[in-house]
């Protein structure tokens, strides 16, 4: 997956000629920044990488999106080696994609503390806290947000799906209905196929959650232009900032 960036369809767009953003460790998590002017003032936007990739892999993305936010970029925590790093390991059975129920619960409350971490660091409440997450980050994305929706004002799932154990301990929670949600997902994606993303929907609608569902034709496990472009006009209109042209 650390090859997708570099096949999407479109140029992005050159923003300031800042250097190269430095990983940083201050946080229970390594990660890309890329801060705003005035990042109390703005929402933090969090990218979660799929499996086998690093903090690189989706970080470019914000090129795109609005130049006041501040950007992380967080580099999951199961090293696989040369670069490489998993959320969890899938399990060994032959059948949907699922992952190793102990190494999830590792990596989510990992993760929760450095949502948390980081929304002190830059002074952001987590209702203006946003996750975007591909793949496994999808999948970690739906995991926190849906166990602790106070946590994070909304999520983006990318080519993602629900563990069978989100689905099974997925319930009503109180402000869970108003958590925005945007889901994207290829048609032709061979690594989680497109129904696991219609049956995300279908399980966020039992709870009354209302996502922003988008189907891509022909897309396979990736982003294209359409999706990131459909991802801004999701951010636009969940805090209520004009999308950059």
């Amino acid at each position: 997956m650390t090859k997708w960036l570099a096949a999407l369809l479109f140029p992005l767009i050159a923003s300031l000629a800042n250097a190269q953003p430095v990983l940083q460790h201050d946080l229970p998590l390594s990660y890309l920044a890329q801060a705003g002017a005035n990042p109390q003032a703005h929402p933090l936007i969090i990218f979660l990488h799929g499996y086998g990739a690093n903090e690189e892999d989706l970080f470019e993305i914000h090129e795109r999106l609005f130049p006041d936010f501040t950007y992380l970029s967080v580099r999951a925590p199961m090293n696989l080696g040369e670069g490489h790093y998993q959320w969890f390991s899938k399990t060994p059975e032959n059948g949907p994609y699922e992952g190793v129920p102990a190494e999830v619960q590792r990596s989510l409350e990992t993760l929760r503390t450095f949502v948390s971490e980081a929304g002190r660091k830059y002074k952001v409440a987590p209702t203006r806290i946003y996750l975007v997450g591909f793949s496994q980050g999808a999948m970690m994305s739906y995991e926190l947000a849906l166990q602790y929706p106070d946590s994070v004002g909304g999520i983006a799932a990318l080519s993602g799906k629900l563990t069978s154990g989100m689905r099974q301990r997925l319930a009503p929670l109180p402000g869970l209905a108003q958590l925005p949600v945007f889901i994207g997902h290829g048609t032709a994606d061979p690594i989680l196929p497109y129904a696991e993303a219609t049956q995300a929907n279908e399980a966020l609608l039992k709870v009354g959650i209302k996502a922003d569902f988008h189907a891509y034709p022909g897309m396979t496990h990736g982003v294209s232009k359409t999706e990131v472009d459909d991802l801004a006009k999701w951010l636009f209109q969940v805090t209520g900032i004009a999308a950059s042209q």
